[in-house]
């Protein structure tokens, strides 16, 4: 079974702050230069074997060796190294014994003279016309030598430059660490205005005083007011308030500071008081400006909660934030606008005149509000004439701007998927399900699953249409959406704000009745009815502890400690009420559970035929509309009543369509 809940989710706005701070290089690039520095050193190492010395490790022959072969005149070629180590090259190959005592063939060779001997060499060098060594069998090249003896001193001198470097970047990030990471948007950029927003016309009237402040602030001061220093948007998720901040510096022109609170929060405590000092003196440099801080309740929560006492970091930010916002100079034009859904979590400290000023609700569209939304998310869409937006408005009660944005975006998706080229009714239809009721998954195959969803989904949609009160059930299916075996799909009558007893005890039933009809007709009970439990024990819970619908308890409030954000919060604080109340609230929660249990028991036996055929239909089709429940039952559709006949008529499976959009009794065109 599935309540009507509200599934909202904060506004996607497109075309985001593009002015943000630099980024840091890549971290690659620092290793550019010493990577390109060693691979030409490589280079010309492999490239010039000379640098190296031809014959460096040309094997080193006796002294007796070298004069025999001098005698002999078998020598080609030598040259002197120093005053006694001559290298040079045999004229045909010798063999000689090793110092490890192998013989190896010998032409190049290297060796030592002794120092009587030299007059003796150059005597047989001229007489047998020896020429010097060519230089390629030089044993060590001079710009070696002075490159290996500079080498170390080189990488000494580059391995301290490298720290320095590394210091300083290092520094340098840690004076930005305390730098704010808000987004800048300045009057030059793309700016949305006033009319891009749609369903809000009491917040918007509210910020235009705010608007025409910044534009002619002297108006205001001549007369001696002063314009809320700071303006708080509440309001459920996806109604639009971050969008609507932006839309007031896109009518005021002024430069707009865009921040996550959960920005400001870092591990290191005095982090986030700096960010927000950086903040404001920057938004100051800027003047006029609006700062803008969504989801203020991550920094702004309630001082002193929870076990240890808070949490160091987010209070000293918090601190920070309520001493900006109080030293404000009476000439600065800049305008603090906060954005939140859990106003009831935030320190009292921010929420006091002089702070947060004014308090601006932002709720869920009522019905004229949703058409205005779909007719600008739908503005630059091909829609078929089937498609009728007022109809669409009126069915998606308690959708949220984000959840009509996207379904508006799913019903493109869904045509594009089959190539049409026009929007149709039923595109819309089948992404309203989607949202409503989860993706469709396979049909069960097996048998006993799917006969007791069958009579599970059977019980919520009678027990619906026979107890007064309930919301309109228009249909019902076992095919499984999302994580539920099967679906009761209601809606709310209108777009009431209030919920009388009789319908919340009217929900409590028919959420018992899925779980009642399987007792029935299996005489056993299954896992499917946890959701059901839960939620009808919420209900409960909520009309004995909260809005005074019990009679024996009476109309006090006890509060809903579940709710609480603040871990350990109910531990410091306690309960206001003694042990025996807490027993008595138990027994009254669970008196209201099984008095609507028993009475839903009788009225399933009293309708078991009704049952029967209800589970038969869905068994045999998956998927019954309120129309034939109608009929089974003996009564006459009203769906008309509840439903625009457009919606209601494309409220079943996808029928095929051809590429053009149109379906089987209308013409597609484009709309307008």
């Amino acid at each position: 079974m599935q309540f009507w809940e509200n599934n909202n989710n904060e506004d996607s706005e497109g075309g985001g702050n593009n002015n943000r701070p630099p980024q840091p290089p890549p971290n690659w690039r620092r290793w550019v230069s010493p990577g390109l520095l060693v691979l030409v050193m490589l280079l010309a190492l492999i490239s010039s074997p000379g640098l190296l010395g031809g014959i460096s490790s040309t094997p080193e022959i006796a002294y007796s060796d070298f004069y025999e072969q001098l005698l002999l005149n078998n020598v080609a070629a030598f040259d002197y190294q120093d005053t006694t180590a001559v290298v040079g090259e045999f004229k045909s190959s010798i063999v000689v014994v090793a110092p490890s005592g192998r013989t190896q063939s010998v032409r190049r060779f290297s060796t030592q003279i002794p120092v009587f001997a030299g007059p003796e060499i150059e005597r047989l060098r001229l007489q047998n016309g020896i020429k010097p060594v060519a230089q390629e069998y030089s044993s060590t090249s001079p710009w070696l030598s002075i490159f290996l003896n500079f080498l170390p001193l080189v990488l000494i001198i580059g391995f301290f430059v490298w720290m320095g470097r590394r210091a300083q970047g290092q520094m340098n990030g840690i004076f930005s660490f305390g730098q704010s990471q808000a987004r800048e948007k300045t009057p030059e950029m793309p700016s949305i205005r006033f009319e891009d927003v749609a369903g809000q016309d009491a917040a918007k009237l509210e910020l235009t005083e705010v608007v025409d402040f910044l534009k002619q602030p002297e108006k205001y001061v001549k007369v001696g007011a002063k314009v809320p220093r700071g303006v708080l948007l509440i309001g459920p998720p996806g109604t639009g308030k971050t969008l609507m901040a932006r839309a007031v510096a896109g009518e005021a022109n002024v430069a707009f500071f865009s921040i996550a609170a959960s920005e400001f929060v870092e591990m290191f405590v005095g982090v986030g008081a700096s960010r927000v000092r950086d903040l404001f003196k920057r938004a100051k440099e800027n003047a006029p400006a609006i700062i803008f801080v969504d989801e203020i309740d991550a920094v702004g929560r309630r001082r002193g909660t929870g076990l240890g006492g808070g949490h160091d970091e987010r209070e000293q930010t918090l601190n920070q934030l309520l001493s900006e916002m109080d030293g404000f100079d009476n000439d600065t034009n800049i305008v603090m606008i906060a954005a939140t859904n859990r106003p009831d979590v935030l320190d009292p400290a921010l929420l006091r005149p002089g702070r947060f000023d004014r308090q601006i609700t932002v709720d869920l569209p009522d019905v004229k509000g949703r058409h205005e939304i779909l007719k600008i998310h739908t503005k630059n869409k091909p829609l078929a004439n089937n498609v009728e937006l007022q109809s669409l408005a009126r069915a998606t009660i308690g959708f949220s701007g984000a959840d009509i944005a996207n379904l508006a975006n799913e019903a493109a998706m869904h045509a594009a998927r089959y190539d049409r080229r026009l929007i149709t009714m039923s595109d819309f239809t089948t992404a309203y399900e989607r949202i409503r009721l989860g993706t469709k998954r396979p049909p069960l195959s097996n048998e006993k699953d799917r006969r007791i969803t069958a009579y599970h989904e059977a019980g919520h949609a009678l027990v619906s249409f026979l107890i007064p009160d309930a919301m309109a059930l228009l249909k019902t299916t076992i095919i499984p959406r999302g994580r539920a075996l099967g679906v009761a799909f209601y809606m709310p009558k209108d777009d009431s704000l209030h919920q009388s007893r009789k319908q919340l005890e009217a929900y409590v039933r028919v959420g018992l009745a899925g779980r009642i009809a399987e007792e029935i007709v299996f005489d056993d009970v299954t896992t499917g009815a946890a959701n059901d439990i839960q939620q009808v024990t919420q209900i409960a819970r909520r009309m004995v502890k909260m809005f005074g619908m019990s009679d024996s308890v009476g109309m006090v409030n006890y509060g809903d400690d579940g709710e609480q954000p603040f871990l350990g919060y109910a531990i410091a604080s306690g309960r206001d009420y003694s042990d025996d109340t807490a027993s008595k609230l138990d027994a009254e929660i669970k008196r209201i559970i099984d008095v609507a249990y028993q009475e839903t028991r009788e009225l399933l036996d009293d309708n078991r035929d009704a049952l029967d055929s209800l589970a038969e239909a869905l068994l045999s089709k998956e998927t019954v509309e309120r129309g034939e429940i109608l009929r089974i039952l003996g009564l006459e559709d009203d769906t008309d009543e509840f439903v625009p006949a457009s919606v209601a008529k494309h409220l079943r499976e996808p029928e095929p369509a051809d590429q053009n959009g149109s379906d089987s009794t209308e013409t597609a065109e484009v709309e307008g």
